[in-house]
Order: structure tokens, then sequence, then C-alpha cells
């Protein structure tokens, strides 16, 4: 029998993990964290997790979790050396996420234990949120929302000088194109914008070049957009790419989408290019640190919509990570090559 320990949550539920794994042959033990009801730890630079990002557990209970098991499943609990100490026989980390942030991978590579990750497993989920974050900003959903909600029926918003055009005849920009942004193309195809993507690492597929879609740069995918959308990773490139100079440089009463990460934007300067009315308007899902303060001034705009990253929640998303996490383990125990091994 291999043995188990399979550290879900309260989104990725260690029963469902439980059910996409093979039913011969495994000892499964399972755990419950409380994220997301409670906060995961975004950053530790200090301590026995030092260097690792967006966890929930400490060491000990970490370690008491994992005991002797061969493979471990999870999506939020930390692995660092102290922890792998404590568990040598340890073979296999399967985390249920795309970047596996929270594994310390040189001290598991160093122990000879394997990592896979499930990259892309909430591709869909975000790309369809991503449509609605647009819908929400150009079709004045959130003002419409929020002036109902106080009691107060906007009906100015029918009036010309303040309603916007219809998707077809705006010009989207995408920053990246990678799993999402791809995705996000053809969710957008059938509304007959016209699509622009800047990413300087991928080439454009024939289908959506067959279908108008543009690769180009990212200053002139600004210059042009009447939206722009982030699909970017947060890389040495990307921390902070998005400033003062990028949102100056964007048409005078466009929107901006963050669905991707944080870090890759510089608030303060996204905040003044709103506050002046450069900016028409902004749909934020991720933040430079989570939750942000509740005195950010970014948080009481009339002209931002905000959600508290949730746009890869879906039951898909936890379905779909869930059965590549299995399929990795099988993969292991019958000696085949994995999917994604990092």
């Amino acid at each position: 029998m291999t043995r188990v320990s399979i550290i879900g949550d309260r989104f990725m539920a260690p029963e469902v993990f439980e059910a996409a794994l093979p039913k011969a042959g495994l000892d499964c033990r399972l755990h419950q964290l409380a994220w997301p009801d409670e906060p995961f730890v975004n950053a530790c630079e200090t301590g026995e997790l030092a260097g690792l990002k967006e966890f929930m557990g400490e060491p000990g209970q970490i370690a008491s979790m994992i005991g002797d098991a061969e493979v471990l499943v999870t999506h939020l609990a930390p692995v660092s050396a102290s922890i792998l100490e404590r568990c040598p026989s340890l073979r296999l980390i399967g985390v249920s996420r795309g970047g596996p942030v929270n594994i310390d991978r040189a001290a598991c590579a160093a122990r000879a234990v394997q990592v896979v990750n499930a990259p892309g497993r909430n591709a869909s989920a975000v790309a369809e949120f991503t449509i609605g974050a647009i819908l929400m900003e150009t079709r004045l959903m959130r003002a419409g929302h929020e002036a109902l909600r106080q009691g107060i029926w906007r009906g100015d918003l029918y009036r010309a000088d303040l309603t916007g055009p219809e998707l077809s005849e705006l010009t989207v920009g995408l920053i990246g194109y990678g799993q999402i942004g791809t995705r996000v193309v053809k969710l957008l195809r059938p509304f007959g914008c016209r699509i622009l993507v800047a990413d300087p690492y991928k080439t454009l597929d024939a289908d959506d070049a067959a279908h108008g879609v543009v690769m180009t740069d990212l200053a002139d995918l600004l210059a042009r957009s009447d939206v722009v959308s982030l699909h970017a990773r947060v890389t040495d490139e990307t921390r902070g790419f998005l400033a003062a100079p990028e949102f100056a440089a964007m048409q005078r009463g466009a929107w901006f989408i963050n669905t991707a990460r944080g870090p890759m934007v510089n608030y303060p300067d996204l905040c003044a290019a709103l506050e002046s009315g450069h900016l028409r308007g902004a749909m934020l899902e991720t933040f430079w640190q989570e939750p942000p303060p509740a005195d950010s001034p970014l948080l009481r705009l009339p002209n931002v919509t905000l959600t508290p990253h949730i746009a890869g929640a879906s039951t898909t998303t936890v379905r779909i990570a869930a059965a590549m996490v299995a399929e990795e383990i099988r993969r292991w125990r019958a000696g085949e090559p994995f999917l994604n091994p990092c």
C-alpha cells in the first residue's frame, strides 16, 4: 500500500482529492485546513518557512499531518527543508495549483522528492470571469447596482454621454497570451471586438490570426486599446511594469482589468490615473497585498469594481485540479513520466 497524506481545505476538499485517486493500493489520510474562511500567509521572510508564499499551516502541524506518507497531496500546505527532515518517507508532492510557491523546491530536489503541479487548472474559470469583468465595467453594471442598493434609480445611465459602445465597437488589448489569455481571446471573438495581444514569448495561433487577432507590442497595445486586460505572470521582468508611464500611454477614457496578479501593477499610480479621470474605470480582482488595507483610497473610488481574488473559484477548477494531481500519482506508481514535473 502507498501511504498518501491529503491536506485539503474548504475549496480543494480532501474528499474530492481522494475520490479522484485510484481506488486500489492507496492508504489515504485526510486533513483539512481552514482556508478560505481564514486567510493564508502571503509570504514569509524569516523562520522555518522563509521564502515560501501563499500557504497555510505551521511546520509542526504540517509535518504531523504528513507523518510517514510517501505521497503528499496538497493545495496550500507549506513544505520546507525542516518539514522534509521530519518526513523522511516522503517521495512525491502533488500541488493542485499552477504556481507551487508554497513548496521549497530546492529542498525537495536535494532530498529526491519529486514535485508536480496543476498548471492551467483555473484558466477557464479566470477567462470567463474576465469577460464578466469587462462587461461589468463597459456596460455600467457596477454603477447601476451600487446606486440601486442605496435606493437611487440611475436613469441617467441611459444618457449617451454616460453610457458607451458595445464590445463589437471596442478594441480590447490583452497583455499575456498564455493559458488564460488564449482562452479570453476565444471568448471575446464572438463579440466582434478588435483584439490585440502583447506577449514577447508567444506566437499567435493560426486560428486566432485567421479571425483577425493581432499580435503587437505593449506600447502599441496601450495606445490603441479601449480596454486593457492583464494576463501575464509575475516575474522579475513584469513586477511593477504597469505604472504611471503605461497608464498615461493608455487612451483617455479607457478601462483597465486585472484578473492576474497584483505585484505587476503600481497601484498608487493606477489610483492617480483613475482619480484624474484619465482612465474611465477599472476592475480589480487582485491587489498589492491581500486583503488590501481597509483605508486604501483605491477601495473608495466610484469608478472601480473590486472582487476578493475569486476569479479562479469554480467547482470546475476543483475537479480539474484533483484529476490532474491524481493522474500524476497514477503515473508515478506505474513508472510513467510525469505530465507536469516541477
